[in-house]
């Protein structure tokens, strides 16, 4: 009889390790995809982390595997690829934003995340290029009549350019291994520029439309979440949240001027050559991480439980 029931409990606890085993080998890293201009390239000074902050960062990244390509500037483009970390600006951006290295909306996204998901693998891929447009450098429909509006006919194809990006490093996966899941978008400043005409402001739910669709068309996800920041101008936001409206799964995140709103996002108050430097400073890209972290967790948590 003691024979019958030291078996079966065997065979209960094998069974039980052996289901375990297998549902950790099933999982699957979590892929999310992060592009814009320059406030998803990221100006956040990293100094200003407190000792707390720092302890959550080395956790996530342990758990965040973070790959950059960011604005080119001195002749060559930002690249990292290595554990969630801050980046190493050229020394113009380090001159101008007094800062050593910095951190975009990823940095904060992936420490809230890890802090309450840490069961997962996590893989960030971001592409970034300040002063570009959805109308011109952006549009999946790229052409010469449309960058040039902007002056962008010499820039990088942005769309092609971060599909490349995003194709290559999934390609060194196993088929099998990730998912994506989500997909954070910041931009919206340079469409807002009406100095050579209203076309690109008027024409930004057309494009921002286009591309989402792409993306999900892309990757064959029609409703991978798409969460956009408002920013630019009151035209420019508006188009974001009637996209967000008549799409699924896209999700316009607000942001406030207003010191007392919980969505309060601060930029810089000094001037470089007498211009206001602008973009988000610690405390900003701080709070736009956060308000990335708490969308997603609001609105799409499902995914990251699949």
């Amino acid at each position: 009889m003691l024979d019958k029931i030291l078996f079966l409990f065997s065979l209960i606890f094998f069974t039980g390790v052996h289901h375990s085993s297998i549902a950790q080998q099933q999982k699957k890293t979590k892929v999310f995809l992060l592009a814009g201009q320059s406030n998803m390239d990221g100006r956040g000074d990293s100094s200003k982390l407190s000792e707390a902050e720092m302890k959550f960062l080395a956790d996530a990244s342990q758990k965040i595997h973070f790959i950059y390509k960011g604005t080119v500037g001195e002749g060559n483009a930002i690249l990292y690829n290595g554990p969630l970390d801050f980046t190493n600006p050229w020394n113009f951006v380090k001159q101008k934003f007094r800062l050593e290295k910095c951190f975009g909306p990823e940095l904060f996204f992936g420490v809230e995340l890890v802090k309450n998901h840490p069961e997962h693998d996590y893989l960030f891929i971001k592409r970034s290029q300040g002063g570009t447009s959805l109308y011109g450098a952006w549009n999946p429909n790229w052409s010469v009549e449309k960058a040039s509006f902007f002056n962008e006919q010499n820039k990088p194809k942005l769309y092609k350019d971060f599909i490349d990006l995003v194709d290559t490093e999934l390609a060194k996966l196993q088929p099998n291994s990730y998912e994506i899941i989500g997909v954070l978008w910041v931009q919206g400043e340079t469409d807002s520029n009406t100095s050579n005409g209203f076309t690109a402001a008027d024409t930004y739910q057309e494009n921002l439309e286009n591309l989402i669709n792409s993306v999900r068309n892309h990757y064959n996800i029609p409703d991978l979440p798409f969460l956009i920041l408002g920013v630019g101008s009151k035209k420019v936001q508006n188009a974001m949240a009637q996209v967000s409206n008549k799409l699924t799964n896209v999700s316009f995140i607000e942001r406030s001027q207003d010191v007392n709103k919980t969505n309060y996002t601060p930029i810089y108050t000094h001037k470089w050559k007498g211009k206001a430097v602008g973009h988000y400073n610690y405390e900003g890209m701080k709070k736009i991480g956060q308000l990335f972290y708490k969308n997603f967790s609001d609105n799409y948590l499902q995914s990251i439980h699949q």
